[in-house]
């Protein structure tokens, strides 16, 4: 994407659109676009949706170097960062504090597939980051983060909350909205005592299907 006060307002109404649907509360949430440059547009830290306007949007170099923007980013950049340095395929992430998520990241165990929706769009299980890192720990945050992402569109930060991403902006939000309902079904059929889970083939064929076949057959 190329930095525009378009894009940058797309990131803004996201913020508002989490905040709207009760996926984050206050300020506790961020969001990054990869950039055509290769650069990070990423939002800033401790700064209300409601009055945040494009130009508090930050630009970082890939090293985390700021290249753009006057206020500090988010004290998560570095699950940014990385997460786009490890996924090349990644244009948006979308960190979130939604209620069943944080529920399902303070369990010790991942999601796993129990959707034919999770197969297409998550393209495999949710997992957990191997270890709780205090927020505090920014660096280390964001390489135990990077080290247990997979090939699947999302991961749950230990004891913190989920970390949803996609190839753009539009795909993220989508990305967001899977996320929540999976860990809702997966924590109400914990309690009701039984779980379908789906195999790899499974995963593997629906994900193919969604990228290749999905509108043309």
């Amino acid at each position: 994407m190329k930095d525009s006060v378009r894009l940058r307002q797309d990131v803004i109404d996201t913020c508002l659109w989490l905040k709207s649907q009760g996926l984050v509360f206050s300020t506790w949430g961020n969001i990054s676009v990869r950039l055509d440059d290769g650069n990070i547009l990423i939002t800033p830290s401790k700064l209300d949706y409601d009055i945040m306007v494009p130009d508090d949007l930050v630009v970082l170099a890939p090293d985390g170097t700021q290249v753009s923007g006057t206020r500090l980013s988010t004290s998560e950049r570095e699950i940014h960062r990385n997460v786009m340095k490890k996924r090349g395929d990644v244009g948006a992430i979308i960190h979130m504090h939604s209620p069943y998520a944080m529920m399902a990241a303070a369990r010790n165990e991942g999601v796993p597939v129990i959707s034919e929706e999770m197969c297409q769009l998550l393209g495999g299980a949710i997992p957990l980051s191997r270890e709780f890192v205090p927020s505090d720990m920014h660096e280390r945050l964001g390489q135990v983060v990077t080290e247990s992402v997979t090939d699947a569109n999302a991961i749950l930060i230990r004891n913190h909350g989920p970390v949803c991403l996609g190839k753009n902006l539009a795909e993220a939000r989508v990305c967001c909205q899977v996320v929540e309902k999976s860990c809702k079904m997966y924590i109400h059929l914990l309690a009701a005592g039984g779980i379908q889970t789906l195999s790899e083939e499974y995963v593997k064929r629906g994900r193919d299907y969604f990228l290749n076949g999905y509108g043309k057959t």
